[in-house]
């Protein structure tokens, strides 16, 4: 069973997938959303299709102090919209720092800043996927 993983932001949406085992997590693309809200959820349903995913793991920002923010407020709407459009079940994972960690990658393999913004969001989706999978696995 494949997984999907979802980071969430205003301009962009980074999607990661797993492997059928569901043992890895890899990027698959940057969504912009500036391109129009309903575009990317579309490219998202196609996405689940795609790849036969049977659950959305969408990262779930929270305050360093475990409190849930306006960014947590806009991703909950975003969680929420999502679920009454796929029969998938969505989780949320919290993401605390994986943008933070995406960029340290970028940072260790010298990435050009230009290269950067299409595919931190990735990464992140991918953080978030593979923190969810190896939680599974324990």
């Amino acid at each position: 069973m494949r997984i999907m993983g979802i980071d969430y932001g205003d301009s962009r949406i980074g999607i990661a997938i797993s492997d059928p085992f569901g043992w890895t997590a890899q990027a698959v693309e940057t969504i912009n959303v500036k391109k129009g809200f309903m575009k990317a959820i579309d490219r998202i349903i196609e996405l689940l299709n795609i790849y036969k995913a049977e659950k959305i793991v969408v990262g779930f920002p929270r305050n360093m102090n475990g409190t849930i923010g306006p960014r947590g407020e806009k991703t909950q709407e975003f969680i929420d919209f999502l679920a009454n459009k796929v029969d998938a079940e969505i989780i949320k994972w919290d993401e605390r720092l994986s943008s933070v960690a995406a960029n340290r990658i970028m940072h260790e393999v010298d990435m050009k800043t230009s290269k950067k913004k299409g595919v931190v969001d990735q990464i992140a989706a991918c953080y978030i996927l593979q923190g969810y999978l190896d939680s599974i696995k324990n």
